[in-house]
């Protein structure tokens, strides 16, 4: 492989990957911290959908996704079993569950997506803007290298397709026509982080935590960034404030690497 062809972001390290470990840690803090969660704003009751990540299913997001109708929200997994990958079906069921939840609301419905969840949640968002309120991506790779992943020959065996897709990446790497949060980690041992930028914009922002992969979903300072992105009016989004605790809990994302 010449130098020209060469990936320019490299996956995470060996020991970045050995430290996802820690995950079950962050699950535990996100429950122990679950009382102090509850100052984060409540919500108004719009339908969240919440797609789970590679090989992983409606369990893996049951922790946020109880945080989420703790605040006020309609929220729902994806109903699909495990994530194979965009097997035949899998689009075309999430397409129909996102219609549904709007026409039974009445309302938008904002879609959080972990890890490859995010790179539907943004498709989605591509396909039908008109019914989506937000996009909540977690650690999801949706920019640079499709094997910038300590993840890709999984997704490659399961899905039976090749990680380089772009048909679909056409849709998923422009900034979705809706409010958008990247929530990322630099300390990612499965997603080069650097694949989870967000070009910010007037409703494109990125969040920094630091947590692992794996832990994402139940981490504590994830869930109360999740609830206050929800919180938001329709018509009112502004920037994430992280506040007097942003340089120990939400960095700033676009310090240099």
């Amino acid at each position: 492989m010449t130098t020209a062809t060469r990936d320019p972001i490299a996956p995470p390290s060996g020991l970045l990957l050995l430290a996802e470990a820690r995950a079950l840690w962050e699950t535990g803090a996100g429950i122990a911290m679950w009382p102090l969660l509850q100052l984060a704003p409540r919500g108004d009751g719009h339908p969240v959908l919440v797609l789970p990540g590679l090989v992983a299913g409606d369990g893996s997001t049951l922790v946020l996704r109880r945080y989420l109708c703790s605040r006020g929200y309609d929220a729902h997994g994806w109903g699909q079993g495990r994530n194979f990958g965009p097997r035949e079906g899998v689009e075309d069921g999430m397409l129909a569950l996102l219609k549904s939840l709007a026409e039974k609301s009445g309302q938008k419905v904002s879609v959080i997506g972990w890890s490859l969840g995010g790179v539907y949640a943004r498709l989605l968002a591509s396909a039908q803007p008109a019914l989506v309120r937000n996009v909540i991506t977690l650690g999801s790779p949706f920019s640079g290298s499709p094997r910038a992943t300590n993840a890709w020959r999984v997704y490659e065996g399961v899905s039976g397709q090749s990680s380089h897709d772009p048909r679909r990446m056409k849709f998923v790497q422009p900034t979705p026509p809706v409010p958008t949060t990247s929530i990322f980690s630099r300390t990612d041992g499965v997603v080069a982080w650097r694949c989870s930028l967000e070009k910010p914009g007037p409703q494109a922002e990125n969040i920094e935590v630091v947590a692992s992969h794996l832990g994402l979903g139940a981490h504590p300072a994830v869930l109360f960034a999740v609830a206050d992105r929800l919180a938001q009016p329709e018509d009112g989004w502004k920037p994430f404030n992280r506040g007097l605790l942003g340089p120990l809990v939400y960095p700033d994302p676009g310090r240099k690497a």
